[in-house]
């Protein structure tokens, strides 16, 4: 158990015991590569190891402008301001 104290009220939380849930549907299993660290932030390098599937949600307007067919070969620029590792 976790015990805070917040205005001089005791909060007891539970720690999580299930495996962490998570909501993002692109996922990637991953080996650690390399880890630089100075005092406040690392860098972790993954190589991807599995095959692995991505989505994307696009306007209707922009499958339109691109053309795109089942099959078409593209591209994928991944834009993302997070990757989050999670160690089972």
């Amino acid at each position: 158990m976790i015990r805070e104290k917040q205005n001089a009220v005791s909060i007891r939380l539970p720690l999580q015991e299930s495996p962490m849930k998570y909501g993002a549907r692109n996922n990637f299993k991953a080996r650690v590569k390399s880890i630089t660290s100075d005092k406040v932030m690392s860098l972790v390098k993954f190589d991807i190891t599995t095959p692995a599937g991505l989505a994307s949600v696009l306007t209707t307007e922009s499958v339109q402008e691109m053309g795109l067919q089942v099959g078409d070969e593209v591209q994928l620029i991944i834009k993302a301001i997070h990757v989050l590792p999670v160690k089972e």
